[in-house]
C-alpha cells in the first residue's frame, strides 16, 4: 500500500468511534430507560474497565507479540462492532447495557494500542509524528458519534450507534488488507508481564515524572469528554437533544485532534516535556475559568470550551513517548501497559464523581477536574524544568 500510515490513521478514527458511541445518545437513553447522568457515567466506565482488563490481558498473555498486529486489530474491530450493534439493538436497560459496553471496551484494547504498534512496523523513522496523528484520530473518533448525530438529525439513537459499528467494520477491512509492516518481528516466546520489574521503572526519575504527569492528565481528559454535552448545556449554548448540542460537542472534542498535531509540531522545537506542561497549564486555566463564565458572551464561552478541548488532549502523545524513552528497553512494553492501566483506572473515578455530582455542582463541576492538570504539572516538573528537556 502506497500510504500505510494514512490507512492506519483512518482505521484508528473509524475503530475508536465505538468508544463514546453510547454517550452521543445520552439524552435519548435517559428518556427511554428512565436513567440518570450518573448511569451514563456507569456506561462510560464499563468501557473504561473493559479497556483496562483488555490491555492487561494482551500484556500478560503476549498475544500482541505472537500474532500479526493487523489481524488482532481487525478481529477486535469486528467484535467491537458486533457488541456495539448488540447494545443498540438488544439492550433494554442498564442490566443488559453494562456488559455489552464492557465488551466494547475490551475489544478497543486490541484497536487503539495495536494501531501504535502498526505504525512502528511500517515507518519506524516517523513513529513520533505518526503517534501524534494516532492520538488525534482517537480524539476525532471520540467526537465522531456526536458528528454522526448531527448529520443524522432525526435518526433514532440506535441508528446513530449502528453507524459507528459500520465504521469499525470498515476499519477492520482496512487493517486486514494492509497487514503488518516489514519492521515488525513477532516473538513466539514473549515474556509475561512481571509486576516486580514494572515497579522498578518507577524508581527511574524520568519515568516516574512522566507517569505522574500522565495520571493527572487522565483524571481530567476522559471526564471532560464524558461531560462535554452537559457543560455545553450548563453554559446555555444549546438545549438537550438539539442539533446545536451535537455540533458543539463534536467541535469541542474534535478540535483536540488539531491540538495533538500542533503539539507534535511544536515539540520538535521546544521538546515534549514543555509541550506537555504548556498543555496541562492551559487546560488547568480553562478548568478554573469555566465556572466563572456564566455571564460571559456566548462567543467567549464557545472560545473557552474550544481552547479547553484543544489543550486537554494535546499532551497525550508526549507522555507515552517520554515514558518509553525513560524506561529500560527490556520492560518498556509491560511498563507502558501498567501505566496505561493505572491511568484508565483513574478516569473511572473522575467520570463516576463528575456524572454523579454535576446535577448539584452545576458549572462548578469543572473544579472537580482541576486537580488533575495541577497534579500533572507538579509530577512532570523534573522534566519540563530541566534545561535538557529539549
Amino acid at each position: 500500500m502506497q500510504n500505510p500510515v494514512l490507512a492506519i490513521v483512518v482505521a484508528q478514527l473509524f475503530g475508536t468511534s465505538l468508544w463514546f458511541s453510547a454517550n452521543s445518545a445520552a439524552d435519548d437513553l435517559i428518556r427511554a430507560w428512565g436513567i440518570t447522568s450518573a448511569d451514563i457515567g456507569t456506561l462510560t466506565n464499563a468501557v473504561q474497565l473493559g479497556f483496562i482488563l483488555g490491555t492487561l490481558t494482551f500484556a500478560i498473555s503476549g498475544l500482541a507479540d505472537r500474532f500479526p498486529a493487523s489481524r488482532i486489530f481487525a478481529v477486535c474491530a469486528v467484535l467491537g462492532a458486533l457488541f456495539n450493534g448488540a447494545f443498540a439493538l438488544l439492550a433494554e436497560g442498564m442490566a443488559s447495557a453494562v456488559p455489552l459496553r464492557f465488551a466494547v471496551g475490551f475489544c478497543l484494547a486490541g484497536v487503539y494500542p495495536l494501531g501504535m504498534k502498526l505504525v512502528v512496523s511500517w515507518v519506524p523513522e516517523r513513529a513520533g509524528a505518526a503517534l501524534a496523528q494516532l492520538v488525534g484520530m482517537l480524539t476525532l473518533g471520540t467526537a465522531l458519534p456526536h458528528g454522526i448525530r448531527l448529520a443524522g438529525a432525526g435518526w433514532s439513537w440506535q441508528a446513530t450507534i449502528l453507524v459507528s459499528s459500520g465504521l469499525a467494520l470498515l476499519a477492520a477491512v482496512l487493517m486486514f488488507r494492509l497487514g503488518d509492516g516489514p519492521h515488525l518481528k513477532r516473538r513466539h516466546g514473549a515474556p509475561p508481564l512481571r509486576l516486580g520489574r514494572v515497579f522498578y521503572a518507577f524508581s527511574v526519575r524520568e519515568f516516574r515524572a512522566s507517569a505522574f504527569g500522565y495520571f493527572g492528565h487522565q483524571w481530567e481528559l476522559y471526564a471532560f469528554w464524558t461531560l462535554t454535552p452537559a457543560l455545553v448545556i450548563l453554559s446555555g449554548l444549546a438545549e438537550a437533544g438539539s442539533r446545536q448540542l451535537s455540533g458543539l460537542s463534536f467541535a469541542i472534542i474534535g478540535i483536540g485532534a488539531v491540538g495533538c498535531l500542533l503539539g507534535g509540531w511544536w515539540s520538535q522545537r521546544i521538546g515534549s516535556p514543555r509541550v506537555a506542561a504548556t498543555a496541562l497549564a492551559c487546560s488547568a486555566i480553562c478548568c478554573a475559568l469555566f465556572p466563572l463564565s456564566g455571564a460571559w458572551p456566548m462567543a467567549a464561552k464557545v472560545t473557552l470550551l474550544l481552547l479547553w478541548g484543544a489543550t486537554v488532549v494535546a499532551d497525550s502523545p508526549h507522555f507515552s513517548a517520554l515514558s518509553a524513552r525513560a524506561c529500560p528497553p527490556e520492560i518498556v512494553g509491560s511498563a507502558l501497559a501498567f501505566q496505561n492501566s493505572i491511568g484508565f483506572a483513574i478516569t473511572m473515578l473522575s467520570i463516576k464523581l463528575g456524572t454523579a455530582w454535576i446535577a448539584d455542582w452545576g458549572m462548578s463541576i469543572a473544579w472537580l477536574l482541576l486537580p488533575g492538570p495541577l497534579f500533572g504539572l507538579i509530577g512532570l516538573y523534573p522534566l519540563w524544568a530541566s534545561r535538557q528537556s529539549q
